[in-house]
This record gives structure tokens, sequence and C-alpha cells, in this order.
């Protein structure tokens, strides 16, 4: 029975709801609180879409306003590329496409108290720019200092256990 080889050297070619990270947001769960999430694409120029497609984008100051009906996501830095021939700005407001029911539910949302709408990250999903846009609610100093008390604890114990196993029993 013959299996067919792949070509050496070759990338496999993503599948249509594969992910590729892009950027992360990586304070978003130590700041904020994190509930509801939405995926929504984005419409982008051609050299912020190549210019994403380099990786590079940074999410850690977005975040997403809903105004007169629309999803627009400010904040998020997409440097220009230096060979493209019409450049963009780096951070410009880029719509968020979103059904009108899912904009609605994010407007109320961010309408209640202590509410925002964040990005937690941003990738490639079937050779599609997507969002994820989170509601949230910011943690108070004390509810920070528990967390980092929790992420302590953790890794101690996972630190214990390790050395345990390593100079336990063989």
């Amino acid at each position: 029975m013959a299996t067919k080889a792949s070509k050496p050297g070759g990338t496999k070619k993503p599948g249509p709801n594969e992910e590729r990270l892009i950027a992360r947001n990586r304070r978003a769960s130590f700041d904020y609180e994190l509930g509801e999430t939405f995926e929504a694409g984005v419409v982008l120029v051609g050299s912020e879409a190549r210019s994403l497609r380099e990786g590079k984008a940074d999410v850690s100051d977005a975040w997403v306003d809903v105004v007169r009906g629309e999803a627009w996501v400010r904040g998020m830095r997409v440097p220009p590329l230096k060979h493209a021939l019409f450049g963009h700005e780096e951070k410009r407001a880029r719509k968020l496409l979103l059904h009108q029911a899912e904009i609605e539910r994010l407007k109320i949302a961010s309408e209640r108290d202590r509410m925002t709408l964040i990005v937690p990250r941003i990738y490639f999903k079937g050779g599609k720019v997507k969002l994820e846009v989170a509601v949230a609610r910011g943690k108070k100093d004390y509810d920070k200092r528990q967390a980092v008390r929790e992420r302590d604890a953790s890794n101690e114990a996972r630190s214990a256990m390790q050395s345990a196993s390593k100079y336990g029993r063989r």
C-alpha cells in the first residue's frame, strides 16, 4: 500500500477553521474579568493585511466602541510596511464586521456599570483576520493581588511536584 508523501520542506496549508495567532493582549486576563466573547471580522486596507501576515500587531491598548450602530476597534496598532507603495495610518479606527444582534448586545453590555469591550487577541481563521472581542470588567487592586498569590501558589506546587518526581522513586 503506497502512502502519499508530502513535499520536503513544504508547508501544510491551514484548514478553514484552523487559527493562527497574530497578537495577544497578555494583560487582559490580569487587568480584567473577562465575560462573554464575540468573534468579529475586521475591515482592512491591503498594506494592513500584509503587515498582519508578517505577525506585526499590538492589541494591548485596543478597545471596541459602538457608534451609530457600528462597532469600531480603536487603539489597535498595525505598523506600516517599509516597502508598501501605499501605507496606512498606524492606529486608525477599524470597522468590525458583526451581526446587528451582536452589535446590540455589545452596546448594552458596554453601557452597564464598569464594563468595557476589549480585544484579547487577533488571529487568522481560514485566511481572514478575526478579532476576539470580550465584555470585561476592570479588576480592583486587591483582585489583582489575589490573582498573583494564586498564580505563585500554583507555580510553587507545580515546582514541588516536578522536583518530587525527579528525585523520588526510580
